[in-house]
């Protein structure tokens, strides 16, 4: 079991009502699922609790048998370093930084820099011509695919995006989707993909739907 899920809760200060209430569900190595829902349902903050970005107020998120839950931010950073490799709508590139020192990044900082696997992503993914350039330079797809290099470039266990192809269009979230998915079932990593989308949440194997902080 790579992810384990149970009855996970979170309200945030200032507020009444959680924003997650009781969330349980488990996800196989390898694994790859959707998660949908209506704005404000909670999918982003699950997806922050599982990447170790925030904490549970109860439950259990466990990965590779390891409970998130009362590690502090070293222990959970760690995690992220190590295991859990997010994907962001808005691509997070470090503006200074070329998009081959960007694709490095993450695994610079984990210790597991290689490379030859950053040749590979980087032809699979056609950036290979656009290594010197900087972030501003490439359109919002080539953004995109040097964001997915560099959270794959260290190898996690378990892949989160959130809204990964928000910011692109139809046929270009597609194409991006489908390498995303590829690149990650090559490497037997599990994969959630958060998303607003029916036609994207089709094209992935298993889905889940929140619904008030509930999985409907």
């Amino acid at each position: 079991m790579l992810l384990n899920l149970r009855d996970v809760t979170k309200t945030y200060p200032g507020t009444e009502a959680p924003v997650l209430r009781g969330v349980s569900f488990d996800l196989d190595r390898g694994g790859m699922l959707a998660l949908t829902g209506e704005s404000g349902s909670g999918k982003s903050t699950l997806l922050h609790l599982i990447g170790g970005l925030d904490t549970a107020d109860k439950g259990v998120v466990a990965i590779n048998g390891t409970d998130l839950t009362p590690l502090d931010d070293v222990g959970r950073a760690a995690l992220r370093r190590g295991i859990v490799g997010v994907i962001f709508q808005q691509f997070n590139l470090i503006p200074s930084l070329n998009v081959a020192a960007n694709i490095a990044f993450q695994a610079r900082l984990a210790g597991r820099h290689d490379p030859a696997r950053d040749r590979i992503l980087t032809e699979r993914l056609g950036l290979s011509d656009h290594l010197h350039k900087y972030p501003e330079q490439l359109s919002g797809g080539q953004q995109q695919r040097v964001a997915i290099a560099r959270t794959l470039s260290p190898r996690p266990a378990l892949v989160l995006a959130d809204e990964p192809t928000g910011n692109l269009d139809e046929a270009t979230a597609d194409a991006v989707l489908t390498l995303l998915r590829d690149l990650v079932a090559e490497t037997g990593a599990g994969l959630i993909l958060v998303t607003h989308s029916e036609r994207l949440a089709a094209l992935m194997p298993r889905r889940l739907h929140l619904r008030a902080g509930l999985l409907a």
